[in-house]
């Protein structure tokens, strides 16, 4: 396998898809390189409209921290050491629950992928499938 590329992404896109399809949860797919540049993008029918910008999020936000948002839900509360970080960067939206992963390639993250739509459980659970099948390739 090589870096994030159009085709490799557009295969996680489709992983995706096939994925929330079988939990039936219309979601909005989003991958990023290493520089946390759009490569691939997907809005299922039926996905929520806000779920466009906040599955671009969720992938911008894994790559930029280089760990997956929903570890990053109790860090963000009041009182915790990230509390605020969802205000700090203007450009893209920091987004801090579940649902973005990064892409790593021997060990360095080489992009995210976001996913939005259903619960962040669901979202965490359609991003884990397009992980995992990009490892198996690897």
């Amino acid at each position: 396998m090589e870096r994030v590329n159009c085709r490799n992404a557009l295969g996680l896109v489709e992983t995706a898809i096939g994925a929330a399809s079988a939990i039936r949860s219309p979601s909005s797919i989003a991958v990023v390189d290493s520089g946390r540049n759009l490569v691939a993008f997907a809005r299922m029918d039926g996905a929520p409209l806000a779920s466009i910008d906040i599955c671009i999020g969720k992938a911008y936000t894994a790559r930029s921290l280089n760990m997956p948002t929903a570890e990053l839900d109790g860090l963000v509360q009041p009182g915790q050491p990230l509390f605020g970080i969802a205000l700090a960067n203007r450009a893209t939206p920091l987004v801090t629950f579940g649902g973005g992963i990064p892409i790593e390639l021997d060990g360095e993250v080489v992009g995210a992928i976001g996913v939005a739509g259903g619960t962040p459980q669901q979202d965490v659970e359609v991003a884990q499938k397009a992980i995992a099948a990009w490892d198996a390739a690897s």
